[in-house]
């Protein structure tokens, strides 16, 4: 695609683009808020987990649902960052991170909710069966399918954590992202592992900053990058200090320049006339001897 098909598109798709980012912040949001609302165990103990979980099994599945949801819309937002990068430089930007996001998706979402349905069926069959003992919870949930999809769900989790943090990379080298929002991008996907807090505000903040960078807005100015539809790199530490080098020599220069000017030029020494008509030797002048002698009389 040439720099003015990338922008064509671009500017198609801009409200699109910045309201699937915006949803995408939203529905992360309130999938965590769901998850955290209801009762909850203090202590972890199988047999308390699965009837606390029976009784909270409509909001686990809805938030399931809602974070699948929000999921596929993370991934969108990803993917139209990839693809302005790529457009700009298909050499360095490759197609295998659109294969990570895909994968990492379908994992992530589809396990999400299929754990959270074969979990609330196991958690029902306990509650409301047998003589609710610790062997009997042991064995509902120590199955193999249970492992399996956790397993699977980690993975899912692993590789969207991958494309945050490329996606980003990528994105910030191609000068579509400023540095923060790239380390930004980089620090929320280590957060999809890693969570600090089970809210997660670093990843929604950074989606409705990429939408609004999307929308063709951002309060210091958008990129050179998203305006020229070409790879505009931010430059190195390296060429930063020797552009800064040089600017400081050029101010530098112009300072010196300006106090060689008129204001900055001495005075010229005026010469006794009768020192330059005499060769510089002091002239004889008529009288002057006599007018000392008679001062001294």
């Amino acid at each position: 695609m040439s720099p003015e098909e990338i922008l064509a598109y671009e500017s198609r798709a801009r409200i699109r683009r910045a309201a699937v980012a915006i949803v995408a912040a939203v529905l992360v949001m309130a999938a965590a808020l769901v998850q955290l609302s209801g009762p909850h165990t203090t202590v972890n103990e199988e047999t308390l987990s699965l009837l606390t979980f029976n009784r909270r099994a409509p909001r686990d599945l809805i938030s399931a649902v809602i974070s699948a949801i929000g999921t596929v819309a993370v991934a969108w937002t990803l993917l139209e960052l990839w693809r302005s990068a790529r457009a700009r430089n298909p050499e360095k930007v490759r197609t295998w991170l659109r294969t990570i996001v895909l994968v990492g998706t379908v994992l992530d979402s589809v396990i999400a909710v299929a754990y959270a349905v074969i979990l609330t069926q196991k958690a029902h069959e306990f509650a409301t069966t047998g003589a609710q003992t610790y062997d009997e919870a042991v064995r509902l949930t120590g199955g193999s399918a249970l492992l399996i999809l956790q397993l699977l769900g980690f993975l899912g989790a692993f590789l969207i954590a991958i494309a945050f943090v490329m996606v980003s990379l990528q994105a910030m080298n191609q000068g579509l992202l400023t540095r923060f929002m790239g380390y930004l991008g980089m620090f929320a996907g280590a957060l999809v592992l890693f969570q600090i807090t089970q809210v997660p505000v670093v990843q929604a903040f950074w989606l409705v900053a990429v939408a609004y960078l999307m929308s063709g807005k951002w309060p210091t100015g958008l990129p050179a990058a998203w305006g020229s539809g070409r790879s505009e790199p931010w430059p190195s530490s390296s060429e930063m200090r020797a552009r800064r080098a040089a600017e400081a020599g050029s101010r530098a220069g112009g300072g010196q320049r300006a106090a060689g000017g008129p204001r900055g030029r001495a005075k010229p020494t005026t010469v006794p006339a009768a020192q330059v008509e005499g060769g510089g030797q002091p002239q004889h002048v008529p009288g002057a001897s006599r007018r000392k002698r008679k001062r001294r009389g």
